[in-house]
């Protein structure tokens, strides 16, 4: 794509849109994606880890995918919580065309599909999902998680996926100095040389330290 990225806002390359079938949820669908955006073939090695390494998420209330490429992740939020609120959230104007064109072909109407500032400023999250963004750069990474994860509503989790040679043990040691007050981090999962890594915010008064095998 030469200078055209998955995270630019308005990729410069041919649209190429394309079906393919994939399994969310453990169902086979098919999608639609398209050239520049993330993993455009197929779900991609860290979100399938992500996905096979995190809980049903919550049945009710708002949930977060943040950088959601054509939507596999929000996509099977919504599949597995009919009944609550998905936020695909993307800086990538074709990636959340695909995104809502994906939910209303798999009659998934409450996924919103928008970009971060169209998110309504007092929505507070019961999970967060990401397989983040990394190559974005350090600085951009970390103001991205500075601004989600403090929106997470009390006794909540947020579950990040990063490659173990992208830095995901360095991120870890960052979310831990950074959100020390009124949260856990932890390594969840590791596969396929990446780590799953889930931040819990605590409530008042404080839950439990996280349990792991």
């Amino acid at each position: 794509m030469g200078s055209d990225h998955y995270f630019s806002a308005s990729p410069a390359s041919p649209e190429n849109l394309r079906r393919i079938r994939v399994v969310l949820h453990g169902r086979e669908v098919e999608v639609l994606t398209a050239g520049g955006v993330f993993s455009p073939d197929h779900v991609d090695s860290g979100t399938a880890v992500l996905l096979a390494n995190t809980p049903p998420p919550p049945a009710g209330g708002h949930l977060l995918d943040i950088g959601s490429g054509w939507g596999p992740i929000a996509l099977s939020l919504a599949m597995a919580s009919p009944h609550a609120t998905i936020w695909a959230v993307d800086v990538n104007e074709r990636a959340l065309d695909l995104v809502r064109r994906n939910a209303e072909n798999l009659g998934l109407p409450q996924v919103n599909a928008v970009r971060p500032e169209d998110v309504p400023d007092d929505i507070v999250f019961r999970s967060i999902r990401s397989n983040p963004p990394i190559r974005v750069g350090k600085n951009e990474l970390h103001g991205l998680l500075e601004k989600w994860i403090p929106r997470l509503d009390e006794r909540s989790d947020a579950w990040l996926v990063v490659q173990r040679n992208l830095g995901s043990d360095s991120l870890q040691r960052w979310l831990a100095a950074t959100f020390d007050r009124g949260y856990s981090v932890h390594r969840a999962a590791t596969g396929r040389g990446f780590r799953v890594l889930r931040v819990r915010r605590h409530g008042t008064p404080p839950t439990e330290p996280i349990s792991l095998p």
